[in-house]
């Protein structure tokens, strides 16, 4: 799970260009509302998440509607600072890229951090499927965390196609590596167990954690950063490991001989998220349902393998970056959909045992 690490930069050097991405100069026609300012600032991921939605979203909303977009990188989920804005008034963002645990973290329990953004009929908006929106997010980019070996290390011999092969340490012999945190390795250990996916929420933390004891002895590596992930698989100091996908299609493109297993992969959504008493929803929304345009969406593959949520944007991409994508029809349907809610009310506890467990 994203931890709520959301993380690490999910960034692919993949530059294959969508086919139709090129359209951008030339998007589907948007007509701009009254906005109720001339400037907003977004949080996002930084790096290439920057670099992307700079290009493809702020300064082409700029050109069209006169509002200024500038994009603030912010680490990991930033529900303390939004906390801290929306209590004191003092606003540094408008609205920010977040997961939909975040989402929750701010909406449940008390006072709420977030504005119903209200976009559910807009015509362009409505198209995005209902699993990645919510009243407070409009989804806007799909991660995921999948096995990934490298294929030198399988030359000849069978080659790992689930959780349950990455635990078969009899017949699949090899290097190990899984993330040192239960956000996603509690689900793998569950899969591996055969819990099919639509029962492995809630999670028996019991039974995961006695799977995990059967391929702790075999783990040689326990990851902190997708910086180590990318580095090992690079470097060949693992033959297969459980990671975030755009460590691994990173490492492909810098020419590492790295194989993604999709099937039982476990995804999020990030959402377009507006700040609760921000001067500038209006501005927001006009914002979010401009970046909603499947062609705006689909031209993001010329940065990375974006997860996008309009079904349509794959009408332009060309079909082999499409296969890369975790929201491609083939690889969403055989992914596990992180439970949000599980998360926010079990996470303290579950952190607590796990970590017990890894110090045994």
């Amino acid at each position: 799970m994203k931890s709520i690490p959301h993380n690490a930069s999910r960034r692919t050097a993949l530059k294959t260009v969508a086919a139709g991405a090129a359209a951008l100069a030339m998007p589907m026609i948007w007509t701009p509302s009254r906005a109720a300012s001339k400037r907003i600032v977004v949080r996002d991921d930084g790096g290439i998440y920057s670099k992307a939605y700079g290009a493809v979203f702020y300064k082409p909303f700029t050109e069209a509607t006169g509002i200024q977009v500038v994009g603030v990188q912010a680490n990991a989920e930033p529900t303390a600072q939004i906390r801290s804005m929306v209590d004191t008034g003092n606003y540094t963002w408008d609205m920010a890229k977040i997961s939909q645990p975040a989402i929750l973290m701010l909406t449940e329990g008390g006072k709420v951090y977030l504005e119903k953004h209200g976009l559910e009929s807009d015509p362009v908006v409505a198209t995005i499927p209902k699993q990645y929106m919510s009243p407070y997010g409009v989804g806007n980019n799909v991660y995921t965390t999948v096995l990934a070996y490298r294929t030198d290390a399988f030359k000849g011999r069978r080659a790992p196609a689930s959780w349950a092969d990455f635990w078969n340490v009899k017949d699949i012999p090899g290097r190990r590596g899984l993330r040192k945190h239960p956000f996603d390795t509690i689900e793998e250990a569950l899969m591996a167990d055969g819990v099919p996916t639509d029962k492995v929420y809630p999670c028996d933390i019991d039974r995961a954690l006695a799977s995990l004891d059967k391929v702790k002895p075999s783990v040689d590596v326990w990851w902190n950063t997708g910086a180590q992930v990318e580095q090992m698989l690079g470097s060949g100091e693992v033959d297969m490991i459980a990671t975030w996908v755009s460590r691994a299609q990173s490492a492909i493109a810098n020419g590492a001989p790295v194989q993604i297993v999709w099937d039982q992969n476990i995804w999020g959504c990030d959402n377009w998220s507006i700040l609760k008493g921000t001067p500038n929803a209006d501005a927001c929304r006009e914002f979010i349902k401009f970046a909603s345009d499947p062609k705006r969406q689909a031209a993001l593959v010329e940065y990375f393998a974006a997860g996008v949520t309009q079904p349509a944007a794959f009408d332009y991409i060309k079909a082999d970056v499409a296969r890369n994508c975790p929201t491609h029809p083939d690889n969403i349907k055989s992914g596990l959909h992180i439970n949000a809610a599980y998360w926010l009310d079990k996470q303290r506890d579950v952190l607590e045992r796990f970590n017990g467990w890894v110090l045994k």
